[in-house]
């Protein structure tokens, strides 16, 4: 018999999310919290210590960060200051965390081999904040390490990491699946709005394992669709277009032109197994022949799934990568 009580299952997508008609929300398969890590955190390969903070970017609305920063020499030289990657994790829109234990590791270990400052963006969830939240609250964060370039911090304080030691000429983008996905919106509309304190455009942006999708052959016989379908239903229910909305769907008919892309450099990563593989080269295909005026590389890794740099960051393919999204980020 049926169950009558506060407890009973409204929505539930499996294996990631399941909400109860009292309006709890359990997330089923996220990665632990971690703390920062205010010591010196040796990285095994590079010998490049780490450490690691939480910042309060906005208290209204409340939009945090974990900051990562590499100690080196060039720490005490304000001739030679870092690279600057503002970091959106994955997820679907609706799990994870700047704080989860897996996207933690992955970078300390892009940091300590890139050897740059990070901002990890801890942005608001679905479903307790649908879509477009998340993107209101990556902008806003961008614009406030942007903004620490001059004296207007947006209403915040200064922060020490960033104004002591990075370097606001070179600015990244970086996220992998639906942080990929914000990193491809914010970077439109750099293109289209321009950054506070005049800056046009950033350096560079890498998007791994992109979490972009469309009505089309990809969804299921029969009527059914796919995963990823469902998920963007869920997190931005009132979407203009649904799933061809050109927030998932670039590519879509009248979508906004992709040569308004607002940096020079972007790399996309795409892995063989990964069912969203024959999206991310779509795009990158489109960005190619847009007009785009920047240079754009793929990289493709065999063998491999989605997110498999986070889910398993010490495997030799993961190290792999992880090299070479530091060479794109130290060039």
């Amino acid at each position: 018999m049926a169950s009558t009580s506060n407890k009973d299952i409204v929505t539930e997508i499996l294996p990631f999310i399941r909400i109860y008609k009292d309006g709890t929300v359990e997330r089923l398969i996220e990665s632990p919290f971690v703390p920062p890590s205010p010591y010196n955190n040796h990285h095994p390969e590079t010998g490049v210590p780490v450490t690691s903070k939480d910042i309060s970017i906005s208290l209204q609305p409340l939009i945090g960060a974990r900051l990562f920063l590499p100690l080196l020499p060039t720490n005490t030289n304000n001739n030679n200051k870092l690279p600057i990657l503002v970091y959106f994790h994955g997820g679907g829109f609706c799990f994870e965390s700047a704080f989860s234990a897996d996207h933690h590791q992955f970078l300390n270990s892009l940091v300590s081999e890139a050897k740059i400052i990070a901002v990890s963006v801890e942005y608001r969830l679905a479903p307790e904040h649908h879509l477009p939240i998340a993107y209101e609250d990556c902008w806003t964060a961008l614009q406030w390490v942007v903004s620490l370039s001059t004296n207007d911090h947006h209403g915040t304080s200064e922060e020490p990491w960033l104004t002591d030691y990075g370097d606001f000429e070179r600015v990244f983008l970086g996220g992998d699946s639906a942080g990929a996905n914000i990193v491809h919106n914010i970077a439109m509309r750099i293109g289209k709005e321009g950054l506070c304190n005049g800056m046009k455009a950033v350096s560079g942006a890498f998007l791994t394992h992109p979490y972009f999708w469309g009505s089309s052959e990809e969804d299921g016989d029969n009527g059914e669709i796919s995963l990823a379908h469902v998920i963007w239903n869920f997190v931005y229910p009132s979407a203009a277009g649904g799933v061809d909305n050109p927030m998932m769907n670039p590519v879509a008919a009248g979508s906004p032109s992709l040569a308004g892309i607002g940096c020079s450099r972007l790399l996309v990563s795409v892995a063989e197994k990964d069912f969203l593989r024959k999206r991310g080269i779509g795009y990158y295909e489109a960005v190619k022949e847009s007009g785009w005026n920047g240079e754009i590389e793929l990289v493709d890794v065999k063998g491999e799934d989605h997110a498999f740099q986070i889910l398993h960051w010490n495997t030799q393919n993961s190290k792999n990568l992880i090299k070479r999204l530091a060479h794109f980020l130290q060039n």
